[in-house]
């Protein structure tokens, strides 16, 4: 008896937002669909693995395809493509095939063998969770309970012989819920093994969050950032410093409001996190960000961070200028950077210094800003 797997990584996956499909988006050290790539052409009862990728794309995927993983264009629909995974496999008809969604990174080798060796007794087997949480149905206004007894949340890779799943989808027109339920409407018997929560579907944005948790939990030591940034002066009446108006004979020169301090602490959280720069993520060349209020960048870096599995935990600002004054604003700008970042104000650290009279700062020609921000796990 011989296994193959069909893995389906065919479809649009643009709900989990980013640019491009939730399956070749980075999930900790790789992308969504290697977790379970890897996990099948590792496991030693599997001889054939077929990835199903849309047409015309099989090099976005792989450049060369690892030892044991053969490529395949999907079709128009989900069964479609399924059906092309498993025309590419070399199987008899009494031979086992699993299919699953590249979407559900969390595949292991116990789950596999455990669908495999469930087999023997059932014509499918899939992995589920069993319904804890109370269940109701919706209409209108009105809800009415659903009894959860024998509820289950159904997960992949479900399990078939194969010429039977291949029969079942080749010659009906229908539309299935998932290959389990061609199994089903044809009166056959199906095995329910324990699924997991890694095996769980990345549908929306906030899945990586989870998903990363539990495949690629981060380290709790701490995470530190370092950001640096400098303006310089043009003609004005006042600056504008983490979020604080400050009267002044000049204003600061940038394509945003130019905020100094809050640009360089958005800089030291991506870099904390090793998510790039303010520039990778607001180009400068970019016409929306003109004259935007640097809170905008702040905010959008610290929830990048906790998409990445982590939280921003104190920061440190260091204002270098000759003017204005900073130590009268300081409380206030030490406030406005506490409601940002949601701290407490003991968290947050704002100061100044100057270099003498030496270098840009010195010769007033503009300001420039340390800071440093401590990330942690979330």
């Amino acid at each position: 008896m011989k296994i193959g797997v069909v893995i389906v990584a065919g479809g649009k996956g643009l709900r989990a937002g980013g640019e491009i499909p939730k399956q070749l988006q980075m999930l900790g050290n790789r992308r969504v669909f290697e977790w379970s790539v890897e996990a099948c052409i590792s496991h030693p009862a599997i001889a054939q693995t077929v990835l199903v990728v849309p047409q015309g794309q099989a090099g976005t995927y792989y450049q060369t395809p690892p030892n044991g993983l053969k490529i395949t264009a999907g079709g128009d629909t989900r069964t479609a493509s399924v059906l092309s995974g498993l025309q590419a496999l070399q199987l008899s008809d009494s031979d086992i095939v699993l299919i699953h969604d590249a979407a559900r990174p969390g595949l292991s080798h116990d789950v596999i063998s455990r669908l495999i060796e469930a087999m023997a007794t059932a014509d499918a087997s899939a992995p589920a969770l069993k319904i804890l949480d109370a269940v109701k149905r919706q209409s209108g206004t009105q809800l009415t309970s659903v009894e959860r007894e024998d509820l289950y949340r159904v997960q992949t890779p479900q399990t078939f012989r194969y010429g039977r799943i291949v029969g079942l989808l080749s010659n009906t027109d229908k539309t299935y819920v998932d290959d389990l339920a061609a199994i089903e409407a044809s009166g056959g018997t199906v095995k329910l093994v324990d699924g997991t929560p890694q095996l769980g579907k990345i549908t929306e944005p906030g899945d990586f969050r989870t998903m990363t948790h539990l495949l690629a939990p981060v380290s709790n030591v701490p995470r530190i950032g370092f950001g640096y940034d400098m303006h310089r002066f043009e003609p004005g009446q006042n600056v504008i410093l983490c979020g604080v108006s400050i009267p002044h004979s000049h204003a600061l020169a940038g394509h945003s409001d130019a905020d100094v301090a809050w640009h360089a602490l958005t800089d030291a959280i991506l870099g904390a996190a090793a998510l790039g720069d303010i520039g990778d993520h607001f180009p400068p060349s970019d016409p929306q960000w003109q004259d935007v209020d640097s809170a905008v960048f702040l905010r959008h870096s610290i929830t990048l961070a906790a998409d990445a599995g982590y939280t921003i935990q104190s920061c440190d600002l260091t204002l270098i200028c000759e003017a204005p004054k900073i130590k009268p604003h300081r409380e206030q700008m030490r406030q406005r950077t506490a409601e940002l970042t949601n701290l407490p104000i003991t968290s947050i650290s704002v100061k100044a210094t100057t270099t003498e009279g030496l270098g840009p700062t010195g010769r007033r020609e503009g300001i420039a800003a340390q800071a440093v921000a401590v990330l942690s796990a979330l």
